[in-house]
This record gives structure tokens, C-alpha cells and sequence, in this order.
């Protein structure tokens, strides 16, 4: 995803961005990209659209 495509802004996520689990050092997929997640639930309840239907900027929805 691009970044001049996301909803939330750079300023916005370093508020938000300590009140998410987990934190990029930590082992696994916990934090893998917390921001472009919350994009994607941004997205879904923007459009309204099913999850299959997920750009693929996203990533893969399942």
C-alpha cells in the first residue's frame, strides 16, 4: 500500500501506534505491519465491502 493512500495520518499513528499488541522486534507476524492492518478495517468499513475483496495493496485478506 502506498503511503500517501493511507487514511490514517503519520501524526495520527504515533498516537495510536504504542496501544497496539505487540512491537515490530517481537518474534512471528504479531506486529508485522500493525498501520497497513488498521488500514485494511478502515477500508472494509469504508466501503462496506466483503474481505475477498481486499486490494491487494493489503495484502492477502485471509
Amino acid at each position: 500500500m502506498r503511503p500517501e493512500r493511507f487514511v490514517i495520518t503519520d501524526r495520527s499513528w504515533a498516537l495510536i501506534e504504542s496501544l497496539l499488541p505487540g512491537t515490530v522486534r517481537d518474534r512471528g507476524v504479531t506486529a508485522k505491519d500493525n498501520r497497513l492492518f488498521l488500514e485494511a478495517v478502515l477500508w472494509k468499513v469504508r466501503v462496506g465491502g466483503p474481505w475477498r475483496d481486499l486490494p491487494p495493496g493489503f495484502g492477502e485478506w485471509n
